[in-house]
């Protein structure tokens, strides 16, 4: 089965309009204001009208409330929601929406007790962790502590770019990746040739398995 790519972190309509084109199957948006890639209702509405069918956008919320999650809904055709904070199975699954949790890899994190108290979302996406940042951190983590009867489907996060992500796969044999940071010119701009490089890779990656 191919390996399902996202894109995150996109603020223009031109690099989702180039992410379809080299076949990418979802692009994240940003909705956390400290985030250097946050988008405003403008920017995230010309972004999900420039793409054409069959690409899935995805909304990222961190700790939001939720009238906050909520209004974005109202303005913004999403079809996925992704949630990286501290939110709970509850919260996550009460806007009639599918989505994804975000799972930050602590040391002492354990994946089954995630998987289990998350089995509503339509996958985990496994981030590296740090501290003080919740996501965009471009750090890896180790990708041998996934382990490989996980019953929820693996999104693989955290430091992704075109000269690691076949072994990233091949390692861990996810569902999909997600990139972000790797595939930029700066904070929120895509790199275009980046992007066909990533993409390039996973599907080397995914002829070789």
């Amino acid at each position: 089965m191919a390996t399902r790519i996202k894109i995150c972190g996109i603020t223009r309509p031109e690099d989702a309009q180039q992410a379809a084109k080299l076949g990418v199957d979802a692009i994240g948006l940003v909705f956390y204001g400290p985030s250097p890639r946050n988008v405003d209702m403008q920017q995230a509405c010309a972004v999900v009208n420039a793409l054409p069918p069959f690409i899935t956008p995805v909304g990222l919320f961190v700790n939001a409330t939720a009238d906050e999650v909520q209004g974005v809904l109202d303005r913004v055709n999403l079809d996925l929601l992704q949630f990286h904070g501290d939110e709970s199975p509850e919260f996550c699954a009460c806007f009639n929406r599918p989505y994804i949790k975000a799972i930050r890899m602590r040391e002492d994190v354990d994946l089954q007790i995630e998987a289990d108290r998350h089995a509503q979302a339509r996958g985990l996406l496994l981030d590296a962790y740090h501290p003080a940042l919740p996501g965009g951190t471009g750090e890896s983590f180790e990708w041998a502590r996934v382990p490989g009867d996980l019953p929820a489907s693996v999104i693989l996060a955290g430091g992704l770019d075109a000269g690691n992500v076949s072994e990233a796969i091949r390692t861990v044999q996810p569902y999909a990746v997600d990139v972000s940071g790797g595939v930029e010119a700066e904070k929120g701009v895509k790199d275009w040739g980046k992007m066909a490089d990533f993409v390039a890779a996973v599907r080397i990656a995914d002829a070789s398995n």
